[in-house]
């Protein structure tokens, strides 16, 4: 006979600590400027520059000489010798703790060389990312001593691979659907694990898995399941690897199903309490999703710089087509976003390095953006390259496909979209609930009701402004403050009218989440530059000034539209259309020429 555990559960406190510490983000969705969150722009201390460089310069060397990025995507795997490499340079351990083997690198240090590598070739930087910002983060994150004495100096050198096991055949995004449960035994001396789980990048190497489980316990008298952390030994028995997926893109990337049938795991290896799992797998995403954010913009950096040289040499009508307006439209679109891209997760860097704040939105921003980006200068760099960017002899079709997951990885751009939108609703609807309560008694709660009229109205009068923006940017500063206290206008109006049916609404939910990722990049670009400017001066920092000048309004306009589609929108015929479709299978009416 099996016991149930008996536990109270209590609220784990986290990196981000969305409960206690300031968020930007939801400042923006009060209608809030925190500018302390966002300035002074976080720069490198000289011992990291320093230390940065050599470490770039250490692997950029190296990869010259052991990563061909097209010999990888044809053979489908790694060699040796870039797994050994990897090891020897230090990298495998690059954020792990000094005092457990590794390197202890800032957010900023580690993120610009999770960029560097994502540039060099995206099937590395998986396994470089799965190990670290994810494989082994939760024990670094939530282990115990023992545990991080056991497992992270092995991890730190390289000797042990990480890989991190959420995904399940029928639990994606909805991590809460999961099967895999973890028994505890009659003696309590182990959990007895039972499941699967699939797309685990690192599994054909890994020496640890980080595996979820559902374990049933006991709340006041009531049997249920809570999802649980858990460090497994890839080892152990009952374990078994699927074949490595035939992937579009990252192919050199180790990716499989694991089946646990019966595996013993000690009770020892439990990661955190019985039912944090939850939150500890959304804290460890959190850290993910950042490097993610930086190795797309600089993936994106990257196959443009090839374009442009492209583009340089290439002639048609006796001129290079690097001259043409519309190739330097892209060029220039892609340069903006670019910059947006790198000041924004820069900047979340610097949040993660000081500590105190909730970033857990910010993240989530990064990658969406930086993904999206990176996908289209991808598509944008075969476009200019025209017939041969189309051509396995390339890089350009090569780049596409590498680029297409990140839209995936480690939840979905639609579900993190989501994710900002209800995150970030929740203090501005717990204030209605509140008046809700109050005009049920309305002769004991004047006050109640009183202090939400004038605090109201006074949002209506008073517009946010910023303080810390170089004044060469006041233009650019001013849309974005007008734009953030619309946006606080808005959604007092859209709670008001939608209540908690909010949450089914994800015509709005995207809106609303484009425009705090519109917001945010724009604030990054606001800090950036300013620091730019008062380092370099005007004439100094032009290409930055530049850059700004043209995303900002960029953003802000689509960020005003966004904001009046809140009010006014085709949504009705929207869902009129899709549901048709998903009833009939059919996209749309068929041609006159098919009737």
């Amino acid at each position: 006979m099996s016991t149930v555990a008996t536990v109270p559960v209590p609220e784990l406190p986290h990196l981000a600590n969305p409960d206690v510490n300031p968020s930007f983000t939801k400042g923006v969705f009060l209608g809030e400027i925190r500018e302390d969150l966002v300035f002074p722009f976080p720069v490198l201390a000289d011992e990291e520059r320093e230390a940065l460089r050599m470490i770039v310069d250490s692997f950029r060397a190296f990869a010259r000489d052991h990563v061909d990025s097209k010999r990888l995507d044809h053979d489908g795997s790694f060699s040796d010798d870039v797994r050994t490499g990897m090891a020897e340079l230090g990298l495998m351990g690059l954020n792990i703790p000094e005092q457990y083997g590794g390197f202890g690198a800032s957010s900023k240090v580690f993120n610009r060389v999770f960029g560097e590598i994502g540039a060099t070739d995206p099937a590395l930087c998986v396994y470089f990312g799965a190990h670290q910002s994810i494989g082994c983060k939760g024990i670094a994150l939530f282990g115990s001593e023992d545990q991080k004495q056991r497992w992270l100096p092995r991890c730190a050198s390289g000797e042990t691979v990480a890989a991190f096991c959420l995904t399940e055949p029928g639990s994606g995004s909805d991590a809460q659907a999961m099967t895999t449960t973890a028994v505890p035994d009659s003696a309590g001396t182990h959990y007895v694990l039972d499941g699967t789980k699939i797309w685990i990048s690192n599994a054909g190497y890994a020496g640890v898995f980080t595996v979820f489980a559902k374990v049933p316990v006991e709340i006041d008298g009531v049997r249920k399941q809570r999802v649980t952390a858990f460090i497994v030994d890839a080892h152990a028995a009952g374990i078994s690897l699927g074949q490595a997926e035939q992937k579009m893109g990252i192919k050199a990337s180790d990716t499989r199903t694991v089946t646990f049938d019966g595996v013993r795991v000690p009770a020892e290896d439990r990661l955190g309490d019985v039912g944090h799992g939850f939150k500890i797998a959304l804290e460890i995403l959190n850290s993910g999703r950042l490097g993610l954010a930086a190795a797309s913009s600089r993936g994106a950096r990257t196959v443009m710089g090839i374009a442009l040289a492209h583009a340089k040499q290439r002639e048609q009508f006796g001129r290079p087509i690097g001259s043409f307006e519309m190739i330097q439209h892209k060029v220039a679109l892609n340069a903006a976003e670019t910059y947006a891209a790198d000041s924004a997760w820069m900047l979340t860097a610097g949040m993660v390095d000081r500590g105190g704040v909730d970033f857990s939105l910010e993240t989530a921003a990064c990658k969406i953006f930086a993904s999206e980006l990176a996908y289209r200068a991808a598509n944008d760099a075969l476009q200019i390259a025209g017939g041969i960017g189309y051509s396995k002899e390339y890089p350009y079709e090569q780049a596409v496909r590498d680029a297409r997951i990140n839209l995936i990885f480690e939840g979905t751009n639609e579900i993190l979209r989501a994710l900002i939108a209800l995150s970030a609703l929740q203090q501005p609807g717990e204030r209605l609930r509140e008046l809700g309560k109050a005009f049920r008694d309305p002769l004991h709660s004047i006050g109640a009701i009183g202090s939400y009229v004038a605090g109201r109205a006074k949002r209506q009068v008073t517009k946010p402004q910023f303080t810390r923006v170089h004044a060469a940017l006041a233009r650019e500063a001013a849309m974005v403050a007008a734009n953030i206290h619309s946006l606080g206008l808005a959604i007092d109006a859209l709670l008001r009218r939608h209540g908690k049916a909010i949450i089914e609404r994800q015509f709005h939910q995207q809106r609303l989440a484009n425009i705090a990722i519109e917001v945010y990049h724009s604030v990054a670009v606001l800090s950036r530059t300013t620091w730019e400017l008062e380092r370099a001066g005007v004439d100094g920092a032009d290409a930055e000034l530049d850059c700004a000048r043209v995303f900002v309004p960029a953003a802000m306009r689509r960020a005003r539209r966004q904001i009046r589609a809140l009010r006014t929108n085709q949504d009705a015929r929207n869902k009129a259309i899709a549901e048709r479709a998903l009833e009939s299978g059919s996209l749309a009416p068929e041609s006159p020429t098919d009737r």
